[in-house]
């Protein structure tokens, strides 16, 4: 990177740790601490909600998805507007109305205490690995950038993060929320504008899109119903949909960001805001990644884009021999694709030269995965490695910066619900009740340096497993279902009662494990398993018990 590069970025992390840092002004009561004293406009609520969402995986992993998949990754969002209505009209107005720091609470005049803490802790578990896979993807652009360590990297943003969520508390988190959200837009336009300078002479847009579109890569509907088929219509509008009402509706990270809204109205809105923002800016990025696919159509793309993974590689006559291959390959490829896009050779030709490619790239992971890691994925460092080797200077910072502001805003939401959730459904409900406001700002302050923590561990292990958009989901989907269970219970389900939705929950979370390890159906399809056994479960058990409650905890 440039000295300008350098700068932007320091002046950028340095700018959002003071402005964090000034917030610890407005943090003195819990109420401020994790609510900002339910005082926040729409506006600022809903840029939160979708900066919590978005995160740097998905300027991070979502471009480079969308380089090897395509744009079927959109289907996963269809469920999405729709949920956010159903949650407009059902859960903002009544979580509002039983005036709670978290979303368990409630759960607890529902049922009893002990469905209020499986479920806040199932909670814990399913942000922590979340928060943790979210760190990872900041961390991997640094270690491409710095060089450094990767486990280094990871610790030096997910700490830096925790410092001023530590202090801050909610106020700061939402606030630069907003102004990330402004450097991450202004950072995607750059970067779409770059990469279609990028292009050939001769080879327009539509060109490019039309060589993307003869691989498919452009499909952004699959009507197959197939529960073994990772992204269909039909996974995006029944699966995504149950994870939509999942994380946005029981999820203390996505509940948190509308309690702080001044009234009913404002959340509601907020969540609109989201649900009619977030797919058309998912388009814009995974386009983005389909354009990125474009440009390495005419220029060369690394033979594997972890460069700390291939350096040992090439020790190897082996790989260098792959590397000949592959640059054949790619040349091949070249000319077949200026040939059919300007000239409009043969589409069979081209896409016969794309599979040789791809086959040659095939055999280089191969040989990275047998000589360094089996567990090597090289998706995630698609976008970053495009960004230092074709950006210009100035526009890297600016790229660094935008993915930086992503990862920063949803850590510190995620770390400040954590935060909430542990001092709240914990700390404050099972050992001291009655300690003062300075008391329990303290322990949310120490829990969100502790799950910041735990984070890093996870993130260490995060990197390897794929793409990461698609981890950090597959994590949630593993526990979404099966809460959104318990309060289709508590909110429908008249007749259930606590030993229906404390067992029924744990039906449901054990389903979806065995469906994970016994079928081939895919995440999104878990967050309806989930449900539906927990209601289903929760209901008929709730029928064997005579009376309302297999306990008699007066805090019912």
């Amino acid at each position: 990177m440039h000295l300008l590069d350098w700068a932007i970025v320091i002046v950028y992390l340095a700018y959002v740790i003071i402005d964090g840092i000034r917030m610890t002004k407005h943090t003195g009561t819990k109420e401020g601490y994790f609510l900002a004293n339910r005082s926040l406009p729409w506006w600022a609520v809903g840029l939160s909600v979708m900066a919590t969402q978005m995160s740097a995986i998905t300027l991070v992993g979502t471009p480079g998805q969308a380089y090897t998949d395509g744009m079927r990754f959109l289907q996963f969002y269809y469920g999405l507007p729709f949920a956010m209505i159903i949650l407009c009209v059902t859960v903002v107005p009544f979580f509002h109305r039983a005036n709670v720091f978290t979303a368990y609470e409630y759960l607890e005049k529902r049922f009893d205490v002990r469905v209020r803490t499986l479920t806040s802790f199932f909670f814990l578990i399913s942000r922590g690995l979340g928060v943790g896979t979210i760190i990872s993807a900041p961390a991997i652009v640094l270690s491409i950038v710095f060089g450094w360590n990767l486990i280094a990297t990871i610790f030096a943003i997910g700490l830096t993060t925790t410092v001023y969520t530590m202090l801050g508390g909610v106020q700061a988190v939402t606030w630069t929320d907003v102004k990330q959200m402004v450097i991450i837009f202004f950072g995607l336009g750059v970067a779409l504008w770059v990469i279609i300078s990028g292009f050939p002479v001769g080879v327009s847009v539509m060109d490019g899109l039309e060589l993307a579109g003869s691989l498919g890569k452009l499909e952004t509907i699959d009507t197959r119903f197939d529960l073994t088929e990772k992204y269909t219509i039909w996974s995006g509008l029944i699966g995504g949909l149950f994870l939509m009402l999942g994380y946005f509706g029981c999820d203390q990270s996505q509940v948190q960001r509308f309690l702080t809204a001044k009234s009913v109205d404002e959340g509601r809105t907020s969540l609109l805001m989201s649900a009619f923002l977030k797919i058309p800016m998912q388009f814009i990025i995974l386009l983005m990644g389909v354009l990125v696919f474009v440009f390495y159509q005419f220029t060369a793309p690394p033979v594997v884009f972890n460069t700390h993974e291939v350096s040992k590689a090439r020790e190897s006559v082996e790989f260098q021999q792959i590397e000949q291959n592959y640059e054949a390959a790619h040349a091949a490829r070249k000319d077949a694709a200026v040939e059919y896009a300007a000239n409009g050779g043969e589409l069979a030709t081209y896409v016969a030269a794309d599979k040789q490619f791809n086959e040659s790239r095939k055999q280089a992971i191969a040989h990275v995965r047998a000589t360094s890691s089996p567990s090597f994925n090289d998706v995630n460092y698609v976008f970053p490695s495009f960004i230092l080797a074709h950006m210009p200077m100035g526009v890297i910072g600016l790229l660094i910066a935008a993915i930086f502001a992503a990862a920063m805003s949803s850590i510190a939401a995620e770390l400040n619900s954590l935060a909430t959730a542990t001092t709240i459904d914990f700390y404050r409900r099972l050992f001291r009740a009655d300690a003062s406001d300075a008391h329990f700002v303290a322990v949310g302050r120490i829990s969100t340096l502790l799950w910041g923590l735990f984070a890093c561990v996870v993130a260490i292990f995060a990197t390897n497993l794929g793409s990461l958009i698609e981890v950090v989901n597959r994590f949630g989907s593993f526990f979404y279902g099966s809460l959104l269970g318990v309060f289709v219970l508590a909110f429908v389900v008249k007749r259930s009662n606590a030993r229906g939705a404390f067992f029924g929950l744990l039906f449901g979370i054990a389903s979806v494990w065995i469906a994970s390890f016994y079928t081939n159906i895919e995440f999104l399809w878990f967050n309806v398993i989930g449900c539906l056994v927990t209601v289903a479960a929760g209901y008929l058990i709730s029928l064997t018990v005579r009376g309302e409650d297999f306990s008699t905890d007066e805090h019912r």
